[in-house]
């Protein structure tokens, strides 16, 4: 069997809806539109969202916050997480994106100071907290600022 040999299941498809091809099938004339109004005339219709001018949903609820458009997203990890590497192994975000633990490298990783480090390592990361910094170096590992 080859792919244009391929068919539906029989009672899988059904024919298309033949709007506007005469009174006998059953959606002639006004196809299925109804007489008159917005929605029977051709692009007639309101945009998603429109409550017949009412205020809509998306302008009655309250609005919180805001996005800052030049702020920095880093991808956040713990010192605890960095423990299944082995000893003497330098940590880069490339490393880390290879590894699953950076799943998403946005404007860089920041190493945050949650948990124990038990190994030496070398990590390089675009921003460090400074129990972070501690704790790798209190290892016997350095955090290296890319």
């Amino acid at each position: 069997m080859k792919l244009h040999e391929l068919k539906a299941v029989k009672g899988a498809t059904r024919a298309p809806k033949r709007k506007g091809r005469g009174g006998a099938s059953g959606l002639g004339t006004t196809a299925g539109r109804g007489m008159n109004g917005q929605k029977s005339r051709s692009g007639g219709g309101v945009r998603p969202g429109f409550e017949g001018g009412q205020m809509p949903l998306y302008r009655r609820i309250p609005k919180r916050g805001f996005t800052n458009i030049w702020g920095d997203e880093f991808t956040v990890l713990n010192v605890s997480d960095l423990n299944r590497f082995d000893a003497g192994t330098t940590v880069t975000p490339q490393l880390l994106e290879e590894t699953g633990m950076a799943k998403q490298v946005k404007t860089g990783i920041k190493i945050l100071g949650n948990g124990d480090l038990e190994k030496s390592l070398t990590v390089q990361a675009h921003k460090f907290s400074k129990t972070a910094v501690e704790k790798i170096e209190s290892a016997g590992g350095k955090a290296e600022v890319i």
